[in-house]
C-alpha cells in the first residue's frame, strides 16, 4: 500500500495549527482522510485545496481530530458543511464528564450540572458534533487501539482522557491531590493575564548557547498541557518498509503511553518512513529518552537521512519551531521540513504531485535556544 502525507501551511503569528491530508491505496484506488483542521481562516483554503487535487466529488473516509484545541478544530467546521465526510473521530469532554466527575475539586458537581458546565467552553466541538448529526455522519471515540483507515491510535487510553479531563485549561477545578494519589497530576495550565506577560518577557529574554552533533543541550523533563498530552498519537505499517507516527501536540507523558502499547503490540518503533514533529516544535513536548525511544538514537555525525520529519508552523511564528527540536530530529536521521508558509508533501509511493519540489536539507544549528 502507498500512504501520501500532505501538511498544509496554516496558522500566522503565534497561532499555530495543524492540517494534515493522508492519501492511502495506489494512484487508481485511493481512500483520504483528514487529521486536524486548522484554524477558523484555514477551512476555506482546505476545501479548496481537498477540491483542486482530488476532485470536486471528494469524500473523506476518516476526518480526526487529535485534541480539542481551537487552532487543530475550527477549520473543520467548513470541511463538514462542504465535503462528505463518513467517520469523525474526536473526543467529546462533556459526555465524558459523568465518569471524570470524581476527579473535580467541587464535590457539589451534578453529572448534568458538570456537563452543561463544560459544554460551554467547547463551543466549536459542540458545533462539529451537530454537524455531524446533521449530515449523518458517524462519530466515534479515537482512544488507544482504534483503528481508523491504514493507522492504530496508541494513545490515549479512555482512563488516561479522563484523568486528563479536569487539568484541561478550560474545564473546572481539579482535584490535584486525588489526581496526585493515583500519579496522574498534569497540571493545571495557567491562562491569566500575569502568567502570560511572564510569558512573553521570558521570550524577549531569550539567550542562545552553542550545540553541535555530539553535543545535544535538549532535555528530558518537558511539561506540556493536559490537554497536548490527550492529543491523539497514530501508528501505521503500510508494507514496504513504510511506517508513519502522526503525534498531534502530544507531550512527553503521550508519547511514552503511545511507545508502551506500540511496544506490547509488536508495532516497529525506530525504523519509520515518516515522522511529525510534535506540537509545532515546542521544546516541552520531547526529550532525549523518549526521542531514542520512538525513532532511535543518535546517529553518526554525516549519516543518511532516515526517515521525512514535517513539524507545522507559521512562518512568522518567532517561538515554533525550537531549532534546539529541530536539532535532536536532524541528529536521529531526520530530513526536517517546516511548513512556515508552504506545503509539504511525503509521496509515500504515489507519484509526484504539481506544486511540489524538494529543496535543500536542513542543517544542524550551531545556535539554539537556552532553556532551565
Amino acid at each position: 500500500m502507498f500512504c501520501e502525507v500532505e501538511f498544509l501551511a496554516v496558522g500566522e503569528a503565534s497561532s499555530a495549527g495543524d492540517a494534515i491530508i493522508v492519501r492511502y491505496g495506489n494512484p487508481t484506488n485511493y481512500k483520504l482522510m483528514l487529521v486536524d483542521g486548522g484554524t477558523a481562516k484555514t477551512g476555506e483554503t482546505l476545501v479548496e485545496h481537498l477540491k483542486l487535487h482530488f476532485g470536486q466529488n471528494v469524500i473523506l473516509e476518516d476526518v480526526v481530530l487529535t485534541h480539542s484545541d481551537n487552532d487543530h478544530a475550527s477549520g473543520l467546521r467548513e470541511v463538514l458543511n462542504e465535503i462528505p465526510v463518513k467517520n469523525l473521530w474526536m473526543h467529546i469532554p462533556w459526555l465524558l464528564s459523568a465518569e471524570a466527575i470524581h476527579l473535580f475539586k467541587n464535590p457539589n458537581w451534578t453529572e448534568n450540572g458538570l456537563n452543561n458546565s463544560i459544554k460551554a467552553e467547547y463551543s466549536i466541538i459542540s458545533e462539529l458534533l451537530d454537524l455531524a448529526n446533521e449530515k449523518g455522519i458517524d462519530v466515534y471515540y479515537p482512544f488507544q487501539g482504534a483503528e481508523i483507515g491504514p493507522f492504530t491510535v496508541l494513545s490515549p487510553t479512555k482512563y488516561s482522557y479522563i484523568h486528563l479531563l479536569p487539568q484541561f485549561e478550560k474545564t473546572p477545578e481539579a482535584n490535584q491531590e486525588l489526581l496526585e494519589s493515583v500519579n496522574f497530576w498534569i497540571g493545571k495550565e495557567d491562562s491569566s493575564i500575569i502568567s502570560q506577560l511572564m510569558k512573553i518577557l521570558q521570550e524577549q529574554a531569550q539567550k542562545w548557547i552553542d550545540e553541535s552533533w555530539n553535543n545535544e543541550r535538549l532535555k528530558d523533563g518537558g511539561v506540556t498541557s493536559a490537554s497536548n498530552e490527550s492529543s491523539v498519537v497514530m501508528f501505521a505499517d503500510v508494507g514496504e518498509d513504510r511506517r508513519y507516527l502522526l503525534t498531534g501536540d502530544a507531550g512527553v507523558n503521550a508519547l511514552r503511553w503511545a511507545a508502551e502499547y506500540a511496544e506490547s503490540r509488536g508495532f516497529i518503533l525506530q525504523n519509520f518512513s515518516f515522522v511529525q514533529v510534535p506540537h509545532h516544535g515546542s521544546r516541552r513536548n520531547v526529550g532525549p529518552t523518549i526521542l531514542n525511544r520512538l525513532v532511535g538514537s543518535i546517529q553518526p555525525d554525516n549519516s543518511p537521512k532516515r526517515f521525512s520529519c514535517f513539524v507545522s508552523a507559521p512562518k512568522d511564528d518567532s517561538k515554533h519551531p525550537r531549532k534546539i527540536v529541530l536539532n535532536a530530529f536532524m541528529r536521529r536521521g531526520g530530513n526536517v521540513k517546516i511548513t512556515a508558509g508552504s506545503n509539504w508533501l511525503h509521496q509515500g509511493g504515489f507519484p509526484p504531485r504539481p506544486g511540489y519540489s524538494s529543496t535543500t536539507d536542513l542543517s544542524l544549528y550551531t545556535s539554539v535556544e537556552d532553556y532551565d
